[in-house]
């Protein structure tokens, strides 16, 4: 089972475009970061600039809007993701719960939804997508 471990750090939402986290706490993070891959689960990973240097499209009446960053309303932002593959959501919580965070972030741990999991309609809908992307896998 794949899952996303999404860091959500309090009052990133208004941070200053180039805002990085002290040294230490990336010298933290890259160790944990390093159990991760020694583990064998660790798919992917990245941290996200501040919205402060980000955009989001809306579709209202059918047509893009584009805002740029910061946004006044948002509450909690991503400042950053892991994507592992563990047996279990027991398990991806016990990786998130090892993570050396600080008490201003939260990691929200969600289970990516696999071909697999839709029903059979859904799957047909898809099933051109699926081929390619696992053409796609096969090719890189």
């Amino acid at each position: 089972m794949r899952f996303m471990m999404l860091m959500i750090p309090k009052g990133y939402e208004s941070a200053e475009p180039g805002a990085m986290p002290p040294a230490d706490r990336v010298a933290a993070m890259m160790k944990y970061n390093e159990a991760l891959q020694k583990a064998g689960v660790l798919l992917a990973l990245d941290g996200l600039h501040p919205p402060s240097m980000g955009a989001r499209v809306s579709f209202e009446g059918g047509r893009a809007h584009v805002s740029d960053g910061p946004f006044s309303e948002a509450k909690e932002v991503l400042g950053g993701y892991w994507m592992i593959q563990v047996k279990s959501r027991e398990e991806a919580i016990a990786w998130a719960s090892r993570c050396p965070a600080s008490e201003n972030e939260v990691i929200e741990v969600r289970q990516v939804q696999e071909f697999a999991d839709f029903p059979d309609d859904v799957q047909e809908a898809a099933a051109g997508f699926e081929r390619m992307q696992q053409s796609t896998q096969r090719n890189n």
